[in-house]
């Protein structure tokens, strides 16, 4: 079982499934995103509360929810990376932030120009969700600069690895923020007990949405991966291998 492991998380190998993996995530991602927009545009009841501002929300829940996945996929990328030394491992982490910073920047504006018509304003510094939110973006930011700022691979790798995965507190406070404080935000819809709180009609849209921005942001991640591991591996046999092997050649 450990040879498969480790096997499935080296960096050549990788680097040749993740080119088949990526095509198997993004073409079904982006049938669902299109079924999702068209449904929640045009089938999707208009909500008896907010009028059609709710549409909004195909984009901005799918961003929320990625941008907590992809933090996941950084700390835990870095998590195995400190423990078990994977080289791979690391190599997530370091693709993952770009996206997890693009998808929660998304968020951040869209829920802005929800909450303008909903609340009145752009922002408010007191919802805890809002704030978690922000802090979020800037550890993003931050994760990517420090390891910009570390010329040394492996340094920057377990230097960011430990920054990673002490931000995760303010993931658990993003998720749960609307249930240990007050907030505008509203709670549960989803996952609530007793079932979605949702009409048949705007849930199945918004459920295409959240899979199909899932799966896209898994084919690019996996394009990212292919990448990293592509710039770390530079100078090793293989990758000299397959950049002087005839065209055509795998």
């Amino acid at each position: 079982m450990w040879k498969f492991f480790h096997h499935l998380t080296s960096p050549p190998h990788y680097y040749r499934v993740g080119a088949t993996l990526i095509p198997w995530l993004a073409i079904p991602g982006l049938l669902l995103v299109a079924y999702g927009t068209y449904a929640g545009l045009f089938l999707a009841s208009e909500d008896y509360q907010q009028g059609d501002a709710f549409r909004i929300i195909y984009v901005h829940v799918p961003a929320a929810y990625l941008s907590m996945l992809a933090y996941a996929f950084m700390a835990f990328g870095g998590g195995i990376g400190l423990i078990w030394r994977m080289k791979l491992a690391h190599a997530v982490g370091a693709a993952a932030a770009p996206l997890g910073a693009a998808f929660t920047f998304l968020a951040l504006v869209t829920g802005a120009i929800w909450g303008r018509p909903m609340w009145g304003t752009w922002w408010e510094w007191g919802d805890p969700r809002l704030t978690s939110e922000l802090i979020l973006l800037f550890l993003y930011f931050g994760y990517m600069a420090l390891r910009s700022s570390i010329d040394d691979t492996a340094k920057a790798d377990k230097a960011s690895a430990v920054l990673a995965l002490v931000g995760v507190v303010n993931v658990v406070i993003v998720h749960y923020s609307v249930e240990w404080w007050s907030s505008l935000h509203q709670g549960q819809t989803l996952f609530k007990k007793g079932g979605p709180g949702m009409d048949a009609d705007m849930l199945y849209p918004l459920l295409a949405m959240i899979f199909g921005f899932t799966l896209i942001f898994g084919a690019l991640l996996a394009r990212r991966i292919r990448t990293e591991v592509l710039y770390r591996e530079r100078r090793t046999r293989w990758v000299r291998e397959m950049v002087l092997a005839p065209a055509g050649g795998k």
